[in-house]
């Protein structure tokens, strides 16, 4: 809820950010406490403010958004967020204007949130005409720091090298911040690229606001290459995304004018039109586009620290914040100017016939998570983050491509209001006007949670239902000899790993069976009945455990009720098919200690994503080792040593031999992108690895002209395109995945040679391409090249990665595959 302070001091004179920190602004980079503090201090003695608390960061700091307006409409806050309640109504708009300021979403791109303060300034206390005039008709959000945690790290970096004398040279320690800097969040990820898969607090907590508000207007503000000038959007035309509406195009330019005469008063140079995009509606200047709002991009040159030395002259810190102050107060004076356009904009979004509250008979899109009600429930939650309107089954369908049942499928209508972020999410296209991408050039959800689907069915929303059925808590038979865990269910693995922390026994079957089972413990009503069971079903025997059984049924039980796990129980080893559960196909899984190696020269992005996968699905601490202290480390403590992507340049070759001789005592490496690059120098990979060097081979430049170069080199790059892999289903690195093809996301030009035997787990498919981008040459080249492998060294190995299956850390299915690396590959001599 909005705080409203009792304790306002009327018409008092405020200080000035310069005076309540005791030095001008940008004199320091300040902490997000003092920040905070100043924000409070803003909704204590201004009538005009009050404050939004939308959650924590992961360490804990308060993420706060000053909601700033006149008097007389902060005591009716309520009535206008009803108003806003009703945006995708399609009814007239005649209500209040939103204006949303959002800033350092980057915590290393400072200068954006130093100068939402004095902007947060003048309009709690200025009696300009044009403020008060502003205030009565509209409410204005501003949000100076969207990544706390990155955002302190890189101030307390920079101030520690504040010295009196200001250093502008590019090689000073304050311009080069320590791995992994401040622009990312506790799990190093980065959230200005999260608004669409919403995978970290920062980010749910801003969608939930955006939601609250729902704005006519939002502007995002950055820092670039400290060579660069000033950007504004428009971008680049031809890389607009094509369900962004022209309307919104057109008043994105119109809006450009009051930047460019902000700018020109300051005689400061700037550019639209090139590098940047509004293609991927996964950032802050893109999501609003397609919710019925205008979202612009706003780029400042970074200075990094106080002074820098650049191509186009000396850059300070201030002139940085001095440049957004001035297009923040034109951002405000343009929407205001455009207040009604902006209003009819959105009243025309969300008014056409298709953007319906869904009822009776609809089209729409039935999909399914075969043996995989977690990963369903995933979707869901995101579904409802994005406010689309989506149902449950409350039984099976039988399709022409197979069941879908009530437990693991999804019912989403074509027609709602949210209808065209419904259809970005799920956005199907191979062929673009400009081949260049600021960032993926695909994310569609149907691959990016490996979906059973039917596209185009008709169903009676007024007979589904509107929540998942009843998960029935799990009873264990007292006959009970075994417990099975089915290993395509999300939860599966969390559930394994805690059973392992808690020391108790686990198996998992190398080869399918068939097995009659009891009582289903989390199924009603019981019954008995033989029930197939895919390679990579966990067994947990009851006899033989260190735990009485009472206190392991009682545990196994809870765990499951809080996973939502589905257990079968069996009352004998033997099968009816297949394994019985007493063979040495059943392997004992050992509990892991893996160490993750970090620090430059490794891609602070991807460490970040193994870190949240071993963190916050797994459950699993997880020692994290500087490159520069690896040598000293006694490697035979951990079982697995977790390499990103990453040059290693840090590394000797010659750590290579320590390297061996800890995969032939039973170390498993797991090695993504460029670690198989260092793996391959240090003589430790047995394949030939195919990188950007050979690929490079077989793009002519012949006949082109200079012009030409740029599109050239977009073509080589893979900014990130949906491909698919044809897996080995009988190699336990693909156990846990419903069928032998599935998709993931590459953006690196690499890929593994020919392999010794039984060494590949998945090839690249032919053809390649999914959805996304991809050069005709890199489909040509890649596909049926090896993909990913297990080499086999002494006791351990090599789980050769070409691909990041954690990107985002959305992709669920592929993130199987890292998985079966901890828990599976182990057992496997």
């Amino acid at each position: 809820m909005t705080q409203v302070s009792p304790e306002k001091i009327a018409n008092a004179k405020l200080d000035s950010p310069s005076l309540f920190f005791g030095h001008p602004l940008g004199q320091w980079h300040l902490r997000h406490d003092q920040i905070n503090a100043y924000l409070n201090y803003l909704a204590n003695h201004s009538p005009r403010v009050s404050i939004e608390l939308s959650g924590n960061s992961y360490e804990a700091r308060q993420q706060l958004t000053l909601v700033i307006t006149s008097e007389k409409n902060q005591v009716r806050l309520d009535e206008i967020l009803s108003e806003r309640a009703q945006v995708r109504s399609g009814t007239k708009q005649q209500g209040t204007l939103i204006i949303w300021l959002t800033y350092s979403v980057h915590g290393d791109e400072a200068s954006p949130a130093h100068s939402a303060l004095e902007v947060s300034h003048q309009l709690s206390s200025s009696e300009e005409p044009w403020i008060k005039a502003l205030l009565a008709e509209a409410v204005v959000l501003i949000t100076p720091v969207q990544n706390p945690d990155g955002f302190d790290r890189f101030a307390n970096w920079v101030n520690s090298y504040g010295d009196q004398h200001k250093v502008k040279d590019p090689n000073h320690n304050e311009h080069k911040p320590n791995w992994p800097s401040g622009r990312t969040n506790h799990y190093l990820a980065d959230l200005n690229r999260d608004w669409l898969f919403l995978r970290h607090v920062e980010t749910q907590g801003r969608i939930a606001l955006f939601y609250r508000w729902h704005p006519h207007y939002v502007g995002d503000f950055h820092e670039m290459n400290h060579n660069k000038s000033y950007f504004f959007q428009p971008g680049v035309a031809a890389r607009t995304h094509p369900l962004t509406p022209a309307k919104n195009q057109q008043l994105t330019a119109q809006l450009a004018t009051f930047y460019a005469k902000a700018l020109d008063g300051l005689k400061q140079p700037y550019f639209t039109g090139q590098q940047f995009d509004d293609f991927y509606y996964g950032k802050g200047s893109t999501y609003p586009d397609i919710n019925g709002a205008i979202g612009v991009l706003f780029e400042q040159a970074g200075v990094t620290g106080q002074r820098l030395e650049t191509t186009n002259g000396l850059l300070t810190f201030g002139q940085a914040i001095d440049n957004h102050i001035a297009t923040s107060i034109a951002s405000l004076k343009g929407a205001f100017a455009l207040r009604q356009a902006l209003k009819s904009y959105q009243e025309g979004f969300y008014s056409e016939q298709d953007k319906q509250t869904p009822s009776g008979r609809q089209r729409g899109m039935l999909v399914s998570t075969p043996g995989d009600t977690a990963r369903r429930d995933d979707l869901a939650w995101l579904l409802t983050q994005h406010q689309i309107h989506y149902f449950y089954l409350p039984k099976a369908m039988r399709l022409n491509n197979g069941w879908y049942k009530a437990e693991e499928s999804l019912f989403i209508p074509h027609n709602q209001p949210q209808k065209q972020l419904f259809e970005a999410l799920f956005d199907s296209r191979t062929q673009f006007k400009d081949a260049t991408f600021y960032d993926v050039s695909s994310w569609n959800l149907s691959h990016v949670y490996h979906l059973q689907m039917t596209p185009n069915i008709s169903l009676d929303v007024d007979k589904l239902a509107n929540q998942a059925p009843a998960f029935t808590e799990a009873e264990i038979a007292a006959d009970t000899t075994a417990i099975l865990v089915d290993w395509r269910d999300q939860q599966a693995a969390p559930l394994l790993q805690r059973l392992l922390s808690a020391k108790v026994r686990v198996k998992f079957a190398a080869a399918p069976l068939t097995v009659k089972i009891g009582a289903q413990a989390n199924e009603s009503p019981p019954l008995s009945e033989s029930k197939e069971f895919a390679p990579g079903t966990l067994v947990i025997p009851l006899g033989s455990q260190d735990l009485p059984e009472s206190e392991l049924i009682v545990l196994i039980t809870e765990l499951a009720n809080r996973h939502r796990i589905r257990l079968y129980s069996v009352n004998s080893s033997m099968a009816i098919e297949g394994l019985d559960l007493g063979s040495s196909d059943l392997h004992t899984i050992v509990p892991i200690k893996p160490l993750l190696v970090t620090g430059f020269s490794t891609s602070a992005t991807e460490v970040g994503e193994i870190r949240y996968f071993m963190d916050r699905y797994l459950g699993v601490p997880l020692t994290q080792v500087d490159i520069n202290r690896l040598p000293n480390i006694e490697l035979g403590q951990y079982s697995h040593l977790l390499l990103a992507d990453g040059s290693y340049s840090a590394l000797d070759t010659q750590y290579g031999r320590k390297l061996a001789a800890y995969m032939n005592q039973g170390g498993i490496i797991i090695a993504q992108k460029g670690a198989l690059n260092w793996l391959d120098r240090a003589n430790l990979l047995d394949a030939e690895l195919q990188d950007h060097h050979f690929f490079d081979s077989f793009f002519s430049a012949q006949g082109l002209a200079f012009a030409d170069k740029d599109k050239l080199k977009a073509k080589k790059a893979i900014g990130g395109a949906i491909v698919s892999v044809d897996l080995d289903p009988t190699h336990p690195i693909a156990f846990g995945i419903h069928d032998s093809r599935l998709a993931l996301l590459k953006n690196r030009a690499l890929a593994l040679g020919e392999q010794q035997a039984f060494s590949v787990a998945a090839r690249y498919s032919q053809p390649l391409l999914v959805d996304g981008y991809l050069a005709e040459e890199y489909q040509q080249k890649l596909a049926k090249m090896t993909a990913i492998s297990v080499e086999r060294h002494g006791k351990g190995a090599i789980v050769a990665l070409s691909d990041d299956l954690l990107f985002r850390n959305i992709w669920l299915d592929a993130q199987r595959i890292y998985s079966n690396s901890l828990y599976f590959i182990p057992a496997l001599h």
